[in-house]
């Protein structure tokens, strides 16, 4: 967990490093006062009070009062110079905590887990409060402990020898403390959630509750929870002690080492300009500056970094400092490459080894050793009754959910290796809600090809048979509001955007059960007659007559042929047939089979 914390503070530092040196050189301006007060201090007594020259006293601590309003100037540019560092950090934080929730709901089949989006958002601007915090006290301490070791040893070495143990030995102990400190606010910010977590399910059935009479059963629950977080909260605030026992060994001690030792010092010629220096120094230098990284550090610090961590954990990034010595994915791009295994890119060979899934590793899997090859182009409709796994193969062969064995390739590539934008281009699954954001309706159409030639986007309206609502909306400029639009019409919006790029493989999870039988056959016709191989999770018996082979899925019993093979074979899809209604009642839009199409594997 700290190595990924780590691993995400430090990415996000290294990518703005100009904006980091630049704090640090306003942290040196915002130091003045510590490299020089002591020093000056040590100038006007010596030179000017106790040399009968209080002029020259007076001009010297004019001069520390230039230092310090130097100083203040540097803490405000310090202060404002924060801002490029911890509005980027907050931003990736917010990022990383939407797309893993959202990715890890979309695994799962299930919605978005939108109450702990909310709950982790409310701790992201917490942590970047706590990361602006970090930084600037860390940074701060950093610079005045130089400077004021550098001043010390400048007014007499023996100084530096009484601070310097102490100072060090505090430290110690204080980052020896971190690690568990660490673990104790990871018990408190899971108890938290966990208290989220029972509160929101028990609010939102509080009926069922009374009905049921588990008042008793849920209070001791909930007891339970806070319980857990007091124990937690309790054992954090414990450890609260070595911290200030820390603190007091490297402030403290030092200043009392020099006071008690001033009557030595004075023996052996430290003057006493230099012992009150020294004072200033540890007083108003280096103690300041040591309660705020050791607050920073063991409040702010502690918490940035637990919750950094269960961020990462609850949106699954994967640590990159484990299995290291494991083959890396291979990140597939678009061109120059222009052959895939001899083959030319685009052309959709799918093949599915193997393929072994459960929802659990006690529960018994819905797929179970599925071998499967799809050759390019070719058309293939899934059916089943409801609960056989059909979305969940849809899933598995888009790369979406994580196979407990076996693998898919797609041209000889496994699909789960595809990355970032490159798979977008390559594949597109579109599920039977479609989503359609705030924007303009050419903003909608090109997201998964940014910068499509105007051509290309009429195109692919016509193929789906969007052109109709295309007018009706008032063009392609026009602004979209989703809660205007039928599910029909977002549906062929979203059909229209997966289409665009061309994608070597396209997976239609009843994406278009929302469209009357003519609409549902004009788009999958607009799909077949494009380059790629077409995958139909089938809600309609029009679907699988148009499809080159029929998959018939019931639980892990799988059997694969073409419509009158399956009606000859397979009792299931006979009752599926006659469950839809027999023919297809729109034989005319039926789509064609390509020419040159290549035999298929069964």
């Amino acid at each position: 967990m700290n190595r990924r914390s780590l691993q995400i503070l430090r990415s996000s530092l290294s990518r703005r490093r100009r904006a980091y040196w630049r704090l640090v050189g306003w942290s040196l301006v915002q130091a003045v006062p510590a490299f020089l007060s002591g020093w000056i201090v040590a100038r006007a007594v010596d030179r000017g009070f106790l040399a009968d020259r209080p002029a020259t006293g007076f001009l010297w601590l004019g001069v520390l009062a230039v230092a310090y309003v130097v100083g203040a100037w540097g803490t405000r540019h310090a202060t404002l110079g924060l801002a490029p560092l911890i509005e980027p950090f907050r931003d990736d934080l917010v990022t990383l905590v939407t797309t893993g929730t959202l990715h890890r709901s979309a695994r799962l089949g299930e919605p978005a887990d939108t109450a702990g989006v909310a709950r982790l958002t409310e701790h992201v601007e917490r942590a970047r409060d706590a990361y602006g915090a970090v930084v600037l006290f860390v940074q701060g301490f950093v610079v005045t402990a130089v400077g004021v070791l550098i001043g010390l040893a400048s007014l007499d070495p023996v100084l530096l020898a009484l601070v310097l143990p102490p100072l060090l030995l505090g430290l110690a102990l204080f980052i020896a403390a971190l690690r568990a400190m660490a673990a104790r606010q990871r018990a408190v910010i899971l108890a938290d959630e966990r208290i989220a977590e029972i509160a929101s399910a028990m609010t939102g059935g509080l009926r069922d509750v009374v009905a049921c009479g588990a008042e008793e059963r849920v209070r001791a629950e909930t007891g339970a929870q806070v319980d857990a977080a007091r124990r937690a909260t309790l054992a954090l605030a414990r450890l609260t002690a070595v911290r200030t026992g820390a603190l007091g060994i490297s402030a403290w001690v030092p200043l009392l080492l020099i006071l008690l030792g001033a009557p030595w010092l004075v023996r052996n010629g430290v003057t006493t300009g230099a012992i009150l220096g020294a004072v200033t120094y540890v007083s108003q230098g280096l103690q300041p500056a040591l309660q705020g990284f050791v607050q920073g550090l063991g409040s702010s610090g502690l918490w940035l970094l637990v919750t950094v961590g269960r961020m990462a954990e609850v949106a699954d990034v994967p640590d990159d400092t484990e299995n290291a010595d494991a083959p890396q994915p291979v990140a597939v791009t678009g061109p120059p490459a222009e052959q895939v295994s001899g083959r030319p890119r685009g052309s959709g060979l799918v093949e599915v080894r193997g393929l072994t899934f459960g929802y659990a590793r006690s529960a018994e899997p819905v797929i179970r050793g599925l071998d499967l090859v799809l050759r390019p182009g070719e058309h293939l409709a899934v059916v089943g009754p409801s609960g056989a796994g059909k979305s969940t193969l849809a899933a598995l062969i888009a790369g979406v959910l994580k196979p407990q064995a076996g693998q898919v390739l797609l041209d000889d590539v496994p699909v789960r290796t595809l990355s970032g934008d490159d798979l977008a281009r390559h594949r597109v699954l579109i599920p039977q809600e479609a989503y359609v954001f705030t924007g303009t309706l050419a903003e909608n159409l090109t997201y998964l090809a940014p910068g499509a030639a105007p051509a290309d986007m009429e195109s692919a309206v016509h193929a789906v048979g969007a052109a109709p609502l295309v007018e009706r909306l008032g063009g392609y400029d026009a602004p979209l509001d989703s809660r205007a639009l039928s599910a029909g019409e977002r549906q062929l919006i979203a059909l229209a955007r997966a289409l665009l790029p061309s994608p070597r493989l396209t997976l239609l999870d009843e994406a278009t059960c929302h469209l009357d039988p003519v609409a549902e056959a004009v788009a999958e016709d607009g799909f077949t007659r494009r380059p790629g191989t077409l995958i139909v999770v089938a809600h309609r018996i029009s679907s699988a007559l148009r499809a080159d082979r029929v998959m018939v899925m019931d639980g892990t019993r799988v059997r694969l042929g073409t419509h009158e093979e399956l009606m000859a074979d397979s009792a299931l899809y006979r009752d599926l047939v006659g469950h839809w209604g027999a023919p297809d009642p729109f034989p005319e839009v039926r789509a064609p089979a390509p020419v040159g199409r290549m035999a298929c594997t069964r």
